[in-house]
This record gives C-alpha cells, sequence and structure tokens, in this order.
C-alpha cells in the first residue's frame, strides 16, 4: 500500500540536504555561543551567518531577526509586548485566524483589559477593508492588526501590501502571522511596512521547534522569555545551533528554488482540482482555496458531498488506505468544537459534510493524486 503524504500544510518532510548540514553542526559547532573560547566563537558565527543570511532574503537588517521555538512562541511574544511594553489597547484580527493570534488576544483581554476587535468577512473568509478602515479610524486607542498572510486552513491570501500601507497611513502597528507564507512567497519588508512577521521552518522543510520573528527596528519590542542576553536580549536561553542552521539551510532552499518548485507544486495543485471535479462534481471548494490566483498554491480545503454518517469515518478510512490529510489544520486535532475557520463561512447544512484540506509540496506526484480521488470515488459509491 502506497503512503501519502498530503498534509504538507501541517508540516513537511526535512530537505537531505538540510538534515546532513545539521549533523555537521552538532558534531563539529557544539561550543556553547555565549562562551568566550574558539568552541563558542564558532557556533555564535554560525548564528550571526544564518540571521545575515535571513535578512538578507528579506531586505531586512540583521538585527531585526529573531530566533524563536517557532511561530506560535513568536506571535506571543509580539502580541503580549505590544500590550504590555508598547501600550497597544486595542488589537483589531479576524475571527478566522491561526489560534496562537486568538488564544492569545484573548488572554491579554483578561488580563489588561484591552479591546479586541474583528473586521467583518465575506462568505470566501476575505476581510472587509471597508470595515477594517472603520475600526481604525473608530477611536484614539493606540491598536494593533493582526491578519494572517496565508490562511492555514483554506489558504487565503491577504492583499498585505493594501493591508499595510492602510496601517501606515493611520499610525496602527501591523502583525502578520506569515507562518504559511514565509518560504513560498518572496517578502521585501522595505517595500511592504510591515512591523511584525513571523515563521517556522518546519513549514519549508526544516526542523521542528525553530523559526523567527521579524521585528521592526525602533518598535520596542520586550523578551517573552527572561534570562540571560541571547539574542540581543530579546529571548534568553542557548540558541540551539542546529536547529538555527537547520532553518537557515531550509530558507536558503526555499528561496532559491522557490519558483521551479512553486510551478511544480502549483501543477500538483491544479491537476488535484481537475481530478476532484471530475470525479465527485458536487465537491465545493473551502474559502479560495479552489482559485488558483487568489490562494496559495499548496493547499485546497474541500468540503465532500457525503453524508454526515459517512463523514464520521472518512479520515480513518483515508488513514487505512495510507493518505495523510486533515479536518481542519494539525492544530484542531481532537478539537471537539471542529474547524473554527470553517464555522465561520460555512452554511450549517455544509459543516454538516466533511471538509478535508489536503496540502501538497515538491515531493507530491500526480500519481499521488490518482490514487487520493480513486480512493475518495471508491469511498463515495460504499
Amino acid at each position: 500500500m502506497p503512503k501519502i503524504y498530503f498534509d504538507n500544510a501541517a508540516t513537511t518532510p526535512v530537505r537531505k540536504e538540510v538534515i546532513t548540514k545539521m549533523k555537521d553542526v552538532l558534531v563539529n559547532s557544539y561550543g556553547n555561543p555565549s562562551s568566550t573560547h574558539g568552541f563558542g566563537r564558532s557556533a555564535k558565527t554560525e548564528i550571526e551567518q544564518a540571521r545575515k543570511t535571513i535578512a538578507k532574503y528579506l531586505n531586512a537588517q540583521a538585527s531585526e531577526i529573531i530566533f524563536t521555538s517557532g511561530g506560535t512562541e513568536a506571535d506571543n511574544m509580539i502580541l503580549r509586548s505590544v500590550v504590555k511594553d508598547m501600550g497597544v489597547q486595542t488589537i483589531i484580527t479576524s475571527k478566522i485566524e491561526h489560534h496562537a493570534v486568538l488564544h492569545t488576544a484573548e488572554a491579554l483581554q483578561k488580563e489588561f483589559g484591552i479591546q479586541i476587535e474583528f473586521v467583518k468577512l465575506d462568505s470566501f473568509g476575505n476581510p472587509d477593508l471597508k470595515h477594517l478602515e472603520k475600526l481604525l479610524l473608530a477611536d484614539d486607542s493606540k491598536k494593533i492588526v493582526s491578519l494572517m498572510h496565508v490562511n492555514n486552513e483554506i489558504g487565503n491570501i491577504l492583499d498585505i501590501q493594501e493591508i499595510a500601507i492602510l496601517c501606515k497611513a493611520n499610525g496602527v502597528l501591523l502583525h502578520s502571522d506569515t507562518v504559511q507564507s514565509i518560504g513560498h512567497f518572496k517578502w521585501d519588508v522595505q517595500k511592504t511596512p510591515i512591523d511584525f512577521m513571523v515563521a517556522a521552518a518546519h513549514k519549508f522543510h526544516g526542523p521542528k521547534g525553530v523559526g523567527f520573528a521579524f521585528i521592526r527596528k525602533n518598535t520596542n519590542i520586550e523578551p517573552l522569555i527572561l534570562g540571560g542576553s541571547q539574542e540581543r536580549g530579546y529571548r534568553a536561553g542557548t540558541e540551539p545551533i542546529h536547529n538555527i542552521v537547520g532553518l537557515k539551510e531550509a530558507f536558503v532552499a526555499a528561496y532559491d528554488n522557490l519558483e521551479e518548485e512553486k510551478q511544480y507544486i502549483s501543477s500538483i495543485k491544479e491537476y488535484f482540482i481537475k481530478k476532484i471535479k471530475e470525479a465527485l462534481p458536487e465537491v465545493k471548494f473551502n474559502g479560495y482555496s479552489g482559485n488558483l490566483e487568489r490562494s496559495t498554491y499548496t493547499l485546497v480545503n474541500v468540503c465532500l458531498p457525503f453524508s454526515k454518517e459517512k463523514s464520521q469515518m472518512l479520515l480513518f478510512h483515508l488513514d487505512l488506505k495510507g493518505i495523510a490529510c486533515s479536518e481542519g489544520s494539525a492544530c484542531q486535532s481532537g478539537a471537539s468544537g471542529g474547524s473554527h475557520v470553517l464555522a465561520e463561512i460555512l452554511s450549517y447544512e455544509e459543516l454538516q459534510k466533511p471538509s478535508v484540506r489536503f496540502s501538497f509540496s515538491k515531493y507530491n506526484t500526480s500519481e499521488e493524486v490518482d490514487y487520493v480521488i480513486e480512493i475518495l470515488k471508491d469511498f463515495s459509491r460504499a
């Protein structure tokens, strides 16, 4: 039985060259980066070279890149600090953000009494920009907008450039959870006036447990984790050198091969859309995930024309057939409430049917798509 991995939005397999480099660092660069002897200086050099390399690709300053354990920590650090240390009183976000943003905002509301405002969404999950502008001008409170660039469940691409310009014009900070974006889309932080972005290496064929925050110079963020003065005082704790170097290697590989791999993965997604429409004509694409221009090329989220009774067995059946995919996001696994994203945009009748996210990478093939479609067809007939 084949093993087919169509859950790349949850995590990706690590590139072989990344593993090779990480092994080399584990063996040869094991000094503590804070130590002043040769072993420590060698380790510190690896970290700073990684920082400079990532900054160069983003057109940022090296001092604006802070290594973290991933996107969730970075989101928490940024949002908590802008409220606690920078005096933000209102967070403007949407109800389909990642829980790293939503749960943090809720905790800050309880702790500091801040306001949370939700921008209106259309039936596809896109924010109403006129309503957003109204929220920006609603009062004189200090505000931050937090909207993700690429939605991790339905794949919608936010017009981050327009949002950034709108925030800038109104003197409002902008944070974006770019975990599904970094490594898949080009960024130039000089052209896009965004204040905060976050990344997780495991979303672009790097190791788990490492990511970074882009923090615009002079935004005065304070650390979330206290202790030593690592990461320019932003994040205490001895740095995981092998993970940081793995992040850098994966990041460079992603951007050096971006156009070629984007074209290939886009063809896989396009083929999947074509084949599933042929096999199941009543299929519905959630959000803009079926639109090749307005959604990321890495995923589709489909509402399948199966009964509620059959839907309860679908993911189990796919798993038995060697197919890995997700109902909503991996972070929602086991949550009795289902997907908070789909709950915002689907009708009650649609929510009774199974919605499944299939997400792709450079390692997938059209033959794998054929197999998955055949399994879905057989399941529909059973």
